[in-house]
């Protein structure tokens, strides 16, 4: 892939044709047999009622102390939850609705899952994005986890425990598909602490490792172009899909937000170029010495003088312009038609100091394309085991980590709108302005940057009945996606601690019933 087309950037909003001008490459319920007519209505957003949300966890808490009967009553109730749910979801939009989840260690306690499962369902979802892989740590039974991560699960004796597995199943038999949901570039804390992966991961040209730019210290973002970390993170997707989730979705797939001024790169050392695979990759796409020596010298110290060029002019006198993966040299000035046209000439009439700042722009715009390549190079490695099974697969974003400021960049570079239209685009709607305008306007733009076809679902952020720090109310925001119903089949909430904070941390410290 290190020779894989780029495209330069141009910084323009949205950064659309970034790359195309350069590169062509609990209440008692009495047992029942049957359920009359009237338990199965749900409201507008296909939710269960409260009364039968109850009647199924009080038959769940009795069929988990022994009783058969209760067993077979809930086992009933949720098939029949099931269909109410799936009938509503098909006859309403969204036709997907989708809810972001984590589990703990907790969560191994039986009947826990179930629990969950159940109140997913009872809230009107029919799809779950499951974390997977997350803060360095990979939702895979210790005693088979073959991977470079630990399991999330390291609670002696429960080596075995499968909560990846058992969550997909549990949620299936409920109608729910199970995404599995992946950090991606972010490979975690524990994997920094690896004394044989320290090549792999991304350093800017200020002498930084990832994990120093990060406020909270648990971040950690490797180098896209490293084999090694290609390695190690294809190898744990598949063992993810091993347990045939119903897809799969690619979280951080970006560089770190930085904060400050850092949060905008405006120059060569504040990106994350300077690992040894980025820039052999990068040295790759020159197409002449020149091209070579002029991106090594920009590379080290940030900038070419005119001086640089006349260097390089006299270093490789037969050679033309310095040349490297779509770069398209200026015509020859019209005031020298006796010259032949070509390479030779601009660089032989040209003077090196007219000729310096369209070099250092191009070298800058090819610096910041060449680290958004990588990224994309990446998930589309990522997403590919998963798509030679036909498992969908997704990429998830910020709709404003592209953005353009001045001549510089958002310090994530990530470049959203290249992602390809066979990936489902899960952009985070999180705009948070105290109405729903700013949100709508999220959507609406990553809608109008998406090629036909793509499928958008967004994810918006809330809970349901109240505003919570200024968020509108889920209802409010479901609301504000209703114009574009006819290009978004699903929506998705974040998350399902938010929904239940308490329940949430009741699982965090084994507390759970």
């Amino acid at each position: 892939m290190l020779n894989r087309p780029l495209n330069v950037v141009k910084p323009i909003f949205f950064w659309r044709r970034l790359f195309a001008a350069v590169f062509s490459s609990t209440l008692l319920m009495p047992h029942f047999e049957t359920l009359p007519a009237q338990a199965q209505e749900v409201n507008q957003f296909c939710q269960i009622s409260a009364a039968e949300a109850q009647a199924k966890e009080k038959l769940r808490l009795s069929a988990l102390q022994g009783d058969e009967q209760a067993q077979n009553q809930y086992q009933q109730l949720v098939r029949q939850h099931t269909q109410t749910v799936q009938e509503c979801r098909n006859r309403n939009w969204p036709q997907v609705q989708a809810i972001w989840l984590r589990l703990y260690p907790c969560d191994i306690q039986p009947g826990t899952i179930d629990r969950i499962m159940d109140r997913i369902v009872n809230k009107g979802y029919n799809q779950v994005y499951l974390e997977a892989f997350y803060d360095g740590q990979v939702l895979l039974p210790a005693a088979s986890n073959p991977t470079v991560w630990p399991s999330v699960v390291r609670t002696p004796g429960e080596e075995k425990a499968d909560l990846l597995l058992k969550a997909i199943q549990e949620g299936q038999k409920r109608g729910l598909k199970v995404y599995a949901w992946m950090f991606t570039a972010n490979f975690g804390y524990t994997y920094a602490q690896r004394r044989d992966r320290e090549g792999a991961i991304a350093r800017n040209g200020k002498g930084e490792t990832s994990l120093y730019v990060v406020d909270d210290g648990s971040q950690v973002f490797i180098d896209p172009y490293n084999v090694q970390a290609k390695r190690d993170y294809y190898q744990m997707v598949q063992e993810i899909l091993r347990r045939r989730p119903d897809g799969v979705l690619f979280d951080y797939v970006r560089y770190p937000r930085q904060t400050g001024g850092d949060s905008i790169a405006t120059k060569v050392t504040d990106l994350w170029l300077y690992s040894e695979a980025t820039q052999q990759a990068l040295f790759q796409r020159a197409q002449n010495n020149k091209g070579l020596e002029l991106i090594r010298r920009f590379l080290t110290k940030g900038y070419v003088t005119a001086g640089d060029i006349s260097e390089v002019d006299k270093l490789y006198p037969q050679e033309g312009e310095p040349m490297w993966q779509g770069r398209t040299p200026p015509p020859p000035p019209p005031t020298e038609p006796s010259l032949p046209i070509g390479q030779k000439a601009v660089a032989a009439v040209i003077p090196p100091a007219q000729r310096q700042p369209i070099l250092q722009s191009e070298l800058w715009q090819l610096s910041v394309a060449h680290a958004m390549q990588g990224i994309l190079d990446f998930v589309n490695l990522a997403a590919y085991p998963a798509q030679k099974l036909g498992i969908p697969a997704g990429v998830v974003f910020f709709p404003d980590g592209n953005q353009t400021v001045g001549q510089g960049y958002d310090s994530r570079l990530q470049p959203w709108d290249r992602f390809p239209s066979s990936l489902e685009w899960h952009p985070m709607s999180y705009a948070n302005c105290g109405n729903v305008d700013c949100i709508a306007a999220q959507v609406k733009q990553v809608l109008s940057a998406a090629k036909p076809g793509t499928k958008v679902i967004p994810a918006i952020a809330g809970q349901w009945g109240k505003n919570v720090n200024g968020r509108p109310s889920l209802e409010a925001q479901m609301q504000a996606m209703k114009p574009f119903a006819s290009q978004l089949r699903g929506v998705s909430h974040f998350a399902y601690s938010w929904q239940d904070p308490e329940s949430d941390q009741q699982r965090k410290f084994c507390r759970a019933k």
